[in-house]
Protein backbone atom coordinates (compact mmCIF):
# COMPACT_ATOMS: atom_id res chain seq x y z
CA UNK A 1 0.00 0.00 0.00
CA UNK A 2 2.68 2.96 0.94
CA UNK A 3 4.91 1.53 -2.68
CA UNK A 4 0.75 2.43 -4.05
CA UNK A 5 1.45 6.00 -2.46
CA UNK A 6 4.71 6.23 -3.28
CA UNK A 7 4.16 5.86 -7.05
CA UNK A 8 0.57 8.35 -6.93
CA UNK A 9 2.92 10.77 -5.11
CA UNK A 10 6.24 10.52 -7.52
CA UNK A 11 3.44 10.49 -11.18
CA UNK A 12 2.01 13.93 -9.33
CA UNK A 13 5.04 15.56 -8.67
CA UNK A 14 6.07 14.34 -12.43
CA UNK A 15 3.46 16.41 -13.81
CA UNK A 16 3.21 18.84 -11.20
CA UNK A 17 6.88 20.01 -12.78
CA UNK A 18 5.79 23.60 -13.46
CA UNK A 19 7.80 26.97 -13.37
CA UNK A 20 6.16 27.07 -9.94
CA UNK A 21 7.69 23.72 -8.83
CA UNK A 22 11.15 24.86 -10.28
CA UNK A 23 11.20 28.00 -8.32
CA UNK A 24 10.37 26.05 -5.25
CA UNK A 25 13.15 23.51 -5.67
CA UNK A 26 15.88 26.11 -6.65
CA UNK A 27 15.31 28.14 -4.09
CA UNK A 28 18.32 27.84 -1.19
CA UNK A 29 16.12 27.38 1.88
CA UNK A 30 12.57 25.67 2.08
CA UNK A 31 10.23 28.31 4.21
CA UNK A 32 7.93 27.51 6.53
CA UNK A 33 5.88 29.72 7.73
CA UNK A 34 5.10 30.56 12.04
CA UNK A 35 1.51 31.84 12.46
CA UNK A 36 0.43 32.24 16.21
CA UNK A 37 -0.26 35.46 18.10
CA UNK A 38 2.98 36.58 20.23
CA UNK A 39 0.76 39.21 21.80
CA UNK A 40 -3.44 39.65 22.43
CA UNK A 41 -5.51 37.13 24.49
CA UNK A 42 -4.15 34.29 22.85
CA UNK A 43 -0.70 34.79 23.74
CA UNK A 44 -0.92 32.96 26.67
CA UNK A 45 -1.32 29.60 24.58
CA UNK A 46 0.03 30.56 20.76
CA UNK A 47 3.41 31.38 22.36
CA UNK A 48 4.71 28.12 23.07
CA UNK A 49 3.71 27.03 19.94
CA UNK A 50 6.17 29.15 17.57
CA UNK A 51 8.88 27.95 20.36
CA UNK A 52 8.01 24.41 19.52
CA UNK A 53 7.84 25.21 15.57
CA UNK A 54 11.43 26.77 15.88
CA UNK A 55 12.87 24.33 18.08
CA UNK A 56 11.09 21.14 15.70
CA UNK A 57 12.80 23.06 12.63
CA UNK A 58 16.31 23.58 14.16
CA UNK A 59 16.50 20.14 15.03
CA UNK A 60 15.74 19.20 11.02
CA UNK A 61 18.28 21.38 10.31
CA UNK A 62 20.55 19.73 12.62
CA UNK A 63 19.91 16.36 10.96
CA UNK A 64 20.45 17.49 7.29
CA UNK A 65 16.82 19.96 6.65
CA UNK A 66 14.90 18.33 3.62
CA UNK A 67 15.39 17.30 0.50
CA UNK A 68 19.50 18.28 1.22
CA UNK A 69 18.18 21.91 2.17
CA UNK A 70 17.93 24.14 5.65
CA UNK A 71 14.66 24.84 6.63
CA UNK A 72 13.74 28.65 7.46
CA UNK A 73 11.30 29.53 9.64
CA UNK A 74 9.14 32.84 8.54
CA UNK A 75 7.63 34.21 12.17
CA UNK A 76 4.82 36.49 11.43
CA UNK A 77 2.42 38.03 14.81
CA UNK A 78 -1.35 38.05 14.09
CA UNK A 79 -1.77 39.34 17.65
CA UNK A 80 -4.90 37.59 18.45
CA UNK A 81 -6.78 39.89 15.98
CA UNK A 82 -8.67 37.40 13.46
CA UNK A 83 -8.89 39.32 10.15
CA UNK A 84 -4.82 39.82 10.78
CA UNK A 85 -4.59 36.26 10.27
CA UNK A 86 -6.07 36.60 7.18
CA UNK A 87 -3.36 39.42 6.45
CA UNK A 88 -0.51 37.43 7.29
CA UNK A 89 -1.19 34.48 5.25
CA UNK A 90 -1.53 36.09 2.30
CA UNK A 91 1.82 37.98 3.22
CA UNK A 92 3.45 34.60 4.01
CA UNK A 93 1.93 32.98 0.97
CA UNK A 94 2.40 35.80 -1.48
CA UNK A 95 5.68 38.20 -0.36
CA UNK A 96 7.33 35.53 1.50
CA UNK A 97 6.50 32.95 -0.67
CA UNK A 98 6.31 30.09 1.74
CA UNK A 99 6.08 26.34 1.03
CA UNK A 100 3.97 25.68 3.96
CA UNK A 101 2.42 27.15 7.44
CA UNK A 102 2.06 25.82 10.68
CA UNK A 103 -0.42 27.99 13.11
CA UNK A 104 -3.49 28.92 14.46
CA UNK A 105 -5.24 28.42 17.75
CA UNK A 106 -8.90 29.71 17.59
CA UNK A 107 -11.26 28.71 15.29
CA UNK A 108 -11.82 31.95 14.09
CA UNK A 109 -8.58 32.32 12.84
CA UNK A 110 -8.54 29.07 11.12
CA UNK A 111 -11.67 29.99 9.02
CA UNK A 112 -10.00 33.59 8.15
CA UNK A 113 -7.21 31.73 7.40
CA UNK A 114 -9.52 29.38 4.80
CA UNK A 115 -10.04 31.37 1.64
CA UNK A 116 -6.82 32.53 1.38
CA UNK A 117 -4.96 29.13 1.63
CA UNK A 118 -7.37 28.12 -0.81
CA UNK A 119 -6.87 31.09 -3.04
CA UNK A 120 -3.61 30.83 -3.25
CA UNK A 121 -3.15 27.03 -2.62
CA UNK A 122 -1.05 27.45 0.25
CA UNK A 123 -1.07 24.56 3.12
CA UNK A 124 -1.79 24.65 6.59
CA UNK A 125 -1.23 22.45 9.32
CA UNK A 126 -3.82 23.43 12.13
CA UNK A 127 -2.55 21.87 15.39
CA UNK A 128 -5.41 22.16 17.84
CA UNK A 129 -8.68 20.61 18.72
CA UNK A 130 -11.70 22.31 17.08
CA UNK A 131 -15.81 21.46 16.41
CA UNK A 132 -15.29 19.56 13.32
CA UNK A 133 -17.66 20.41 10.35
CA UNK A 134 -14.90 21.26 7.94
CA UNK A 135 -12.35 19.87 5.93
CA UNK A 136 -10.44 22.14 3.44
CA UNK A 137 -7.86 20.02 0.77
CA UNK A 138 -5.66 22.96 1.94
CA UNK A 139 -5.98 22.40 5.71
CA UNK A 140 -4.57 19.35 7.41
CA UNK A 141 -6.04 18.85 10.76
CA UNK A 142 -3.45 17.36 13.36
CA UNK A 143 -5.68 18.74 16.36
CA UNK A 144 -8.58 16.78 17.76
CA UNK A 145 -12.22 16.81 16.17
CA UNK A 146 -15.02 16.59 18.82
CA UNK A 147 -15.48 12.35 17.98
CA UNK A 148 -11.25 12.38 19.67
CA UNK A 149 -12.11 15.38 22.56
CA UNK A 150 -15.65 16.35 23.37
CA UNK A 151 -17.42 13.13 22.74
CA UNK A 152 -15.21 10.82 24.92
CA UNK A 153 -14.97 13.49 27.57
CA UNK A 154 -18.98 13.59 28.35
CA UNK A 155 -18.89 9.99 27.95
CA UNK A 156 -16.42 10.18 30.98
CA UNK A 157 -18.78 12.29 32.96
CA UNK A 158 -21.72 10.51 32.06
CA UNK A 159 -20.82 6.72 32.66
CA UNK A 160 -17.54 7.31 35.20
CA UNK A 161 -18.63 10.14 37.70
CA UNK A 162 -22.62 9.89 37.04
CA UNK A 163 -23.39 13.18 36.46
CA UNK A 164 -26.57 14.40 35.24
CA UNK A 165 -26.28 18.19 34.83
CA UNK A 166 -23.88 20.01 32.71
CA UNK A 167 -22.80 23.34 32.27
CA UNK A 168 -21.34 23.94 28.71
CA UNK A 169 -19.34 27.18 29.61
CA UNK A 170 -17.27 28.65 26.64
CA UNK A 171 -15.86 31.43 24.52
CA UNK A 172 -18.62 33.15 22.62
CA UNK A 173 -16.62 31.82 19.29
CA UNK A 174 -17.75 29.30 16.76
CA UNK A 175 -15.64 26.28 18.51
CA UNK A 176 -17.50 26.58 21.72
CA UNK A 177 -20.61 27.51 19.96
CA UNK A 178 -20.49 24.63 17.45
CA UNK A 179 -19.01 22.29 20.01
CA UNK A 180 -21.88 22.62 22.41
CA UNK A 181 -24.33 22.33 19.68
CA UNK A 182 -22.94 18.87 19.24
CA UNK A 183 -22.82 18.13 22.69
CA UNK A 184 -25.90 19.53 23.74
CA UNK A 185 -27.54 17.16 20.85
CA UNK A 186 -25.26 14.27 21.73
CA UNK A 187 -26.72 14.83 25.92
CA UNK A 188 -30.50 14.92 24.92
CA UNK A 189 -29.77 11.70 22.54
CA UNK A 190 -28.61 10.25 25.63
CA UNK A 191 -31.74 10.99 27.73
CA UNK A 192 -30.54 14.26 29.22
CA UNK A 193 -33.25 16.81 29.86
CA UNK A 194 -32.65 19.99 28.48
CA UNK A 195 -33.50 21.78 32.20
CA UNK A 196 -30.24 20.08 33.07
CA UNK A 197 -28.34 21.57 30.36
CA UNK A 198 -26.86 25.21 31.15
CA UNK A 199 -24.67 26.94 28.50
CA UNK A 200 -22.98 30.22 28.95
CA UNK A 201 -20.50 32.44 26.54
CA UNK A 202 -18.34 35.32 27.95
CA UNK A 203 -16.10 37.11 25.45
CA UNK A 204 -12.64 36.48 24.65
CA UNK A 205 -10.30 37.83 27.71
CA UNK A 206 -13.19 37.70 29.96
CA UNK A 207 -12.22 38.56 33.61
CA UNK A 208 -15.33 39.44 36.03
CA UNK A 209 -16.41 35.68 37.00
CA UNK A 210 -18.04 35.87 40.25
CA UNK A 211 -21.57 36.18 38.90
CA UNK A 212 -21.21 33.22 36.57
CA UNK A 213 -19.53 31.14 38.54
CA UNK A 214 -22.07 31.79 41.50
CA UNK A 215 -24.69 30.48 38.95
CA UNK A 216 -22.83 27.50 38.29
CA UNK A 217 -23.27 26.76 41.72
CA UNK A 218 -26.51 27.30 42.38
CA UNK A 219 -27.29 25.54 39.23
CA UNK A 220 -25.31 21.93 41.23
CA UNK A 221 -27.72 22.41 44.01
CA UNK A 222 -30.12 20.55 42.67
CA UNK A 223 -29.39 17.57 44.13
CA UNK A 224 -28.01 15.79 40.96
CA UNK A 225 -24.63 15.49 40.17
CA UNK A 226 -23.44 17.85 38.09
CA UNK A 227 -20.12 19.32 35.96
CA UNK A 228 -18.87 21.78 33.74
CA UNK A 229 -17.64 21.34 29.90
CA UNK A 230 -15.29 24.30 29.97
CA UNK A 231 -14.76 25.71 26.21
CA UNK A 232 -13.47 28.78 27.40
CA UNK A 233 -10.18 29.71 25.49
CA UNK A 234 -7.44 31.63 26.65
CA UNK A 235 -6.43 34.26 29.13
CA UNK A 236 -9.70 33.96 30.52
CA UNK A 237 -9.03 30.54 31.97
CA UNK A 238 -7.10 31.83 34.52
CA UNK A 239 -9.44 34.24 36.27
CA UNK A 240 -12.10 31.93 35.73
CA UNK A 241 -9.93 28.98 37.63
CA UNK A 242 -8.94 31.59 40.04
CA UNK A 243 -12.48 32.47 41.06
CA UNK A 244 -13.40 28.71 41.43
CA UNK A 245 -11.26 28.64 44.08
CA UNK A 246 -12.45 31.85 45.61
CA UNK A 247 -16.01 30.38 45.66
CA UNK A 248 -14.47 26.93 46.78
CA UNK A 249 -16.01 25.03 44.02
CA UNK A 250 -13.86 22.23 44.15
CA UNK A 251 -13.45 18.98 41.97
CA UNK A 252 -15.64 16.85 44.13
CA UNK A 253 -18.21 19.02 44.06
CA UNK A 254 -18.84 20.36 40.50
CA UNK A 255 -15.43 18.66 38.53
CA UNK A 256 -14.71 21.09 35.42
CA UNK A 257 -13.54 19.04 32.22
CA UNK A 258 -11.82 21.48 30.00
CA UNK A 259 -10.73 21.12 25.93
CA UNK A 260 -8.09 24.05 26.20
CA UNK A 261 -6.17 23.96 29.06
CA UNK A 262 -3.33 22.75 29.12
CA UNK A 263 0.10 22.63 30.76
CA UNK A 264 0.71 25.73 29.59
CA UNK A 265 -2.54 27.34 30.94
CA UNK A 266 -1.85 26.17 34.54
CA UNK A 267 1.65 26.89 34.74
CA UNK A 268 0.71 30.90 35.46
CA UNK A 269 -1.89 29.60 38.71
CA UNK A 270 -2.17 27.99 42.09
CA UNK A 271 -3.10 24.28 41.14
CA UNK A 272 -3.43 23.58 44.47
CA UNK A 273 -7.23 24.44 45.29
CA UNK A 274 -7.85 23.18 41.25
CA UNK A 275 -6.26 19.73 41.99
CA UNK A 276 -9.43 17.08 40.40
CA UNK A 277 -10.48 19.50 37.92
CA UNK A 278 -9.47 17.72 34.20
CA UNK A 279 -8.92 18.32 31.13
CA UNK A 280 -9.26 15.71 27.98
CA UNK A 281 -7.19 15.83 25.63
CA UNK A 282 -4.86 13.54 23.62
CA UNK A 283 -1.23 13.96 25.05
CA UNK A 284 -0.05 15.13 28.31
CA UNK A 285 3.39 15.96 29.43
CA UNK A 286 3.38 13.44 32.33
CA UNK A 287 2.65 10.34 29.78
CA UNK A 288 6.31 8.15 30.19
CA UNK A 289 7.09 6.96 27.04
CA UNK A 290 10.42 6.80 25.44
CA UNK A 291 9.32 9.07 22.40
CA UNK A 292 8.20 12.07 25.36
CA UNK A 293 11.46 11.52 26.98
CA UNK A 294 13.27 12.50 24.38
CA UNK A 295 11.03 15.25 23.51
CA UNK A 296 10.55 16.78 26.57
CA UNK A 297 14.56 16.83 27.04
CA UNK A 298 15.34 18.68 23.95
CA UNK A 299 12.37 21.18 24.40
CA UNK A 300 14.38 21.66 28.01
CA UNK A 301 17.05 22.13 25.69
CA UNK A 302 16.27 24.36 23.71
CA UNK A 303 14.37 26.78 25.97
CA UNK A 304 17.38 26.51 28.51
CA UNK A 305 14.37 25.90 30.95
CA UNK A 306 14.15 23.07 32.67
CA UNK A 307 10.67 24.64 34.15
CA UNK A 308 9.28 25.14 30.50
CA UNK A 309 6.18 22.32 30.21
CA UNK A 310 4.80 20.75 26.84
CA UNK A 311 1.23 20.35 26.01
CA UNK A 312 -1.32 18.72 23.49
CA UNK A 313 -0.54 21.21 20.47
CA UNK A 314 3.05 21.06 20.55
CA UNK A 315 2.59 17.16 20.36
CA UNK A 316 0.35 17.83 17.25
CA UNK A 317 2.80 19.89 15.73
CA UNK A 318 5.36 17.56 16.46
CA UNK A 319 2.86 14.86 14.11
CA UNK A 320 2.03 17.32 11.84
CA UNK A 321 5.83 18.39 11.22
CA UNK A 322 7.15 15.11 10.92
CA UNK A 323 4.46 14.05 8.47
CA UNK A 324 5.39 17.30 6.54
CA UNK A 325 8.52 16.42 6.19
CA UNK A 326 7.61 12.74 5.49
CA UNK A 327 5.52 13.44 2.24
CA UNK A 328 7.93 16.45 1.04
CA UNK A 329 10.72 13.77 0.64
CA UNK A 330 8.64 11.30 -0.80
CA UNK A 331 7.22 13.62 -3.32
CA UNK A 332 10.80 14.94 -4.07
CA UNK A 333 9.44 18.78 -3.77
CA UNK A 334 7.43 20.96 -2.01
CA UNK A 335 5.02 21.62 -4.45
CA UNK A 336 1.96 21.74 -2.44
CA UNK A 337 -0.78 18.79 -4.72
CA UNK A 338 2.14 16.97 -5.02
CA UNK A 339 3.05 17.35 -0.97
CA UNK A 340 -0.66 16.97 -0.36
CA UNK A 341 -1.30 13.82 -2.62
CA UNK A 342 1.94 12.10 -0.33
CA UNK A 343 -0.07 13.08 2.96
CA UNK A 344 -2.23 10.50 2.98
CA UNK A 345 -1.12 7.35 4.69
CA UNK A 346 1.93 9.04 6.35
CA UNK A 347 2.23 8.01 9.77
CA UNK A 348 4.43 8.93 13.16
CA UNK A 349 5.09 7.71 16.32
CA UNK A 350 2.83 10.00 18.95
CA UNK A 351 4.22 10.96 21.98
CA UNK A 352 1.96 8.77 24.36
CA UNK A 353 2.23 5.67 22.21
CA UNK A 354 0.73 4.34 19.06
CA UNK A 355 1.28 5.76 15.77
CA UNK A 356 -0.61 8.33 14.13
CA UNK A 357 -1.77 8.11 10.80
CA UNK A 358 -3.10 10.88 8.06
CA UNK A 359 -6.09 9.80 6.80
CA UNK A 360 -8.01 11.17 3.70
CA UNK A 361 -10.01 13.39 5.35
CA UNK A 362 -7.23 15.66 6.53
CA UNK A 363 -7.50 14.39 10.25
CA UNK A 364 -5.37 12.01 11.79
CA UNK A 365 -5.86 8.91 14.38
CA UNK A 366 -5.22 9.86 17.94
CA UNK A 367 -5.71 8.45 22.00
CA UNK A 368 -7.83 10.18 24.06
CA UNK A 369 -6.96 11.00 27.40
CA UNK A 370 -8.99 12.30 30.51
CA UNK A 371 -6.82 14.22 33.31
CA UNK A 372 -6.74 14.98 36.73
CA UNK A 373 -5.20 18.16 37.74
CA UNK A 374 -1.99 17.64 39.85
CA UNK A 375 -0.94 20.10 42.55
CA UNK A 376 2.36 20.39 40.60
CA UNK A 377 0.28 21.87 37.32
CA UNK A 378 0.52 18.61 35.73
CA UNK A 379 -1.94 16.14 34.83
CA UNK A 380 -2.67 12.77 35.90
CA UNK A 381 -4.29 10.36 33.38
CA UNK A 382 -7.51 9.04 34.56
CA UNK A 383 -8.89 7.29 32.01
CA UNK A 384 -7.60 6.64 28.14
CA UNK A 385 -8.41 4.78 24.78
CA UNK A 386 -7.60 1.33 24.31
CA UNK A 387 -7.12 2.12 20.87
CA UNK A 388 -5.81 5.40 18.64
CA UNK A 389 -9.50 7.10 17.55
CA UNK A 390 -9.92 7.84 13.58
CA UNK A 391 -10.54 11.98 13.57
CA UNK A 392 -14.31 12.71 11.87
CA UNK A 393 -14.72 15.57 9.70
CA UNK A 394 -18.38 15.47 10.41
CA UNK A 395 -20.35 14.81 13.49
CA UNK A 396 -22.15 11.91 13.06
CA UNK A 397 -25.01 13.40 15.64
CA UNK A 398 -25.74 16.41 13.77
CA UNK A 399 -29.03 15.56 11.37
CA UNK A 400 -27.44 17.35 8.87
CA UNK A 401 -23.64 16.45 9.49
CA UNK A 402 -24.14 12.75 9.87
CA UNK A 403 -25.05 12.17 6.37
CA UNK A 404 -21.81 14.39 5.21
CA UNK A 405 -18.16 12.41 4.24
CA UNK A 406 -14.71 13.91 3.64
CA UNK A 407 -12.53 12.11 1.22
CA UNK A 408 -9.74 13.87 -1.23
CA UNK A 409 -8.87 10.46 -3.06
CA UNK A 410 -10.28 10.04 -5.80
CA UNK A 411 -13.48 9.11 -6.77
CA UNK A 412 -14.85 11.54 -3.97
CA UNK A 413 -12.04 14.56 -3.84
CA UNK A 414 -14.67 16.35 -1.71
CA UNK A 415 -14.60 17.83 1.84
CA UNK A 416 -18.49 17.58 2.47
CA UNK A 417 -20.02 14.74 -0.14
CA UNK A 418 -23.23 13.17 1.06
CA UNK A 419 -23.06 9.66 1.42
CA UNK A 420 -24.15 7.71 -1.35
CA UNK A 421 -27.41 5.24 -0.03
CA UNK A 422 -27.34 1.69 -0.60
CA UNK A 423 -28.21 1.04 -4.58
CA UNK A 424 -27.77 4.39 -5.30
CA UNK A 425 -26.49 4.58 -9.47
CA UNK A 426 -23.68 6.84 -8.38
CA UNK A 427 -21.73 4.23 -6.40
Amino acid sequence: MKRIRSLIAGAVCLAGLTGVTVSAQAADTIKVGILHSLSGTMAISETTLKDAMLMLIEDANANGGVLGKQIEPVVVDPASDWPLFAEKTRELLEKEQVDVIFGCWTSVSRKSVLPVVEELNGLLFYPVQYEGEESSRNIFYTGAAPNQQAIPAVDYLLNDLGVERFVLAGTDYVYPRTTNKILAQYLKDKGVAESDIMINYTPFGHSDWQTIVSDIKSFGSAGKKTAVVSTINGDANVPFYKELANQGLEAQDIPVIAFSVGEEELAGIDTGPLVGHMAAWNYFMSEITPENDVFIEKWHAFTGDDSRVTNDPMEAHYIGFNMWKQAVEQAGTTDVDAVRQAMYGQEVPNLTGGISTMLTNHHITKPVLIGEIQPDGQFAAVSRTDDLVPGDAWSDFLPESAKLTADWTYPWVCGNCEKPKFGDPAM
